[in-house]
């Protein structure tokens, strides 16, 4: 791999000596997603931590036939971070929701690193308590508010998060955002739709555009 490639992604590596970075560049294999292409399974073993170089992601919990998508992860991320010292076992399943390529590391070379690099350390450390942090949004959301505010969550999250711009072509599906708000893919559908009538958003298709981020942010703020 070439390392200064890897710079145009994220500052991720930035810490690693010369010979760290060879040992896990040599550990490495790039693959390429299509779009619903499961990447790792919930209840696997977790060998491989994944860098994202292209595409979003979704990742989620499996419960008894249904999903929960707990966040999205796009170019410069790492996936499987929260898998790494916990039992060693998949905490979630990710599936690609575009094209996507990823680096997939061997967890034995990155645990390594990180015991011997503390800068790197301190990155992941970093890297894990931020997703934590999304998390808990994603869990103050589902349990504290109603449907109304959680579908503006979700179009806040993409917007900002995600694709960070206020007009997007929308990859993810009805069903994801449905899973991503914990309600049926009907409501996620009839909200949005009452979201477009009130001119708050603008749906066309996959293409969404924010019209009135105060009225978004509101509908947020009162659930």
């Amino acid at each position: 791999m070439d390392r200064h490639q890897f710079s145009k992604f994220s500052n991720w590596f930035d810490s690693l000596t010369e010979e760290q970075w060879k040992k896990l560049s040599s550990n490495t294999v790039c693959i390429t997603y299509n779009k619903g292409e499961t990447i790792c399974k919930q209840g696997s073993f977790a060998n491989t931590i994944f860098f994202v170089a292209k595409g979003v992601q979704k990742i989620y919990k499996e419960y008894h036939g249904q999903n929960l998508i707990v966040k999205f992860s796009q170019k410069g991320e790492m996936v499987g971070l929260s898998s790494m010292y916990n039992s060693n076992i998949q905490q979630y399943t990710v599936a690609s929701v575009c094209e996507s390529v990823l680096y997939a590391f061997n967890v034995d070379i990155v645990k390594e690193i990180i015991r011997a690099n503390a800068d790197f350390a301190e990155h992941i450390i970093s890297c894990l308590n931020a997703e934590q942090e999304e998390i808990m949004e994603r869990t103050l959301s589902l349990t504290q508010k109603q449907l109304h505010g959680r579908l503006a969550d979700a179009v806040i999250y993409l917007a900002r998060r995600i694709y960070r711009s206020d007009n997007f072509t929308l990859q993810v599906t009805r069903r994801d955002m449905a899973d991503f708000c914990g309600t049926s893919t009907e409501s996620a559908i009839r909200i949005l739709k009452e979201f477009h009538d009130d001119k708050i958003i603008q749906v066309e298709g996959k293409h969404l555009k924010i019209i009135s981020n105060e009225l978004l942010e509101r509908l947020s703020e009162i659930g």
